[in-house]
């Protein structure tokens, strides 16, 4: 188990320090994904990915049997276009040693987790890297499960072997940690208009009601 700090202002994330596994986000595995609205997991789990490339954080794509499987949604290719994704054949993803030497080459030890299924391809490779000296983290709304329950036992699970669950958002936001940090704020606030929901569409009613004249002007 990771013996990291899992308090005080260490334990939060920080850009230089982590490095992003986004695991068989596929059509096979949404297929089955009742955990949560898919179109929310899918719309999180780009918004992480696109916050990652704001702040270069490294990132690997993985799939598993994509030729059965399905190829990697479109909407994260789209956010790589260059970055062919990892395919295996190994249900847990540590196990492929292809991927362990990305995440090893990066020389980062805040490994972040986010894919599909929580209680398989996500649960499996977080223990073991968690085991090996890791501090790792898995973005709970970015990943799902074949229900609730399984998403909710994998996660209980995780939190026993020492991994801590996160949210696209908080990860996001640990990342920027200082809006005196003006480089990333143009992008951060382009995916929060993209992804962030409710907070995306207020930042667009803000930025209207800023641009509309009151009638009042001389």
């Amino acid at each position: 188990m990771s013996t990291e700090n899992k308090a005080g202002l260490g334990a939060l994330l920080t850009p230089e320090e982590s490095v992003l596994a986004l695991i068989d986000h596929q059509p096979f595995q949404v297929a089955n994904l009742h955990s949560h609205e898919p179109t929310m997991v899918i719309n999180n789990a780009v918004g992480l990915a696109k916050a990652a490339k704001v702040f270069d954080v490294p990132t690997i794509l993985t799939t598993v049997l994509e030729e059965r499987g399905g190829l990697l949604l479109q909407g994260l290719q789209d956010v790589f276009p260059e970055q062919k994704p990892i395919n295996r054949t190994f249900v847990n993803t540590w196990q492929d040693e292809r991927v362990v030497d990305a995440v090893k080459a990066t020389g980062r030890k805040k490994l972040i987790i986010a894919g599909l299924w929580t209680e398989v391809c996500v649960a499996m490779p977080a223990i073991q890297a968690a085991g090996e000296g890791f501090e790792v983290f898995v973005v709970t709304d970015a990943s799902g499960g074949a229900s609730k329950e399984a998403h909710d036992m994998a996660v209980r699970r995780m939190i026993q072997a020492g991994v801590t669950p996160i949210t696209w958002i908080a990860v996001m936001s640990e990342w920027q940690r200082d809006w005196a940090r003006e480089k990333t704020v143009p992008g951060i606030v382009e995916v929060l208009a993209q992804h962030g929901g409710a907070s995306g569409v207020a930042y667009a009613w803000e930025t209207q009601l800023l641009a509309t004249p009151t009638g009042n002007e001389t």
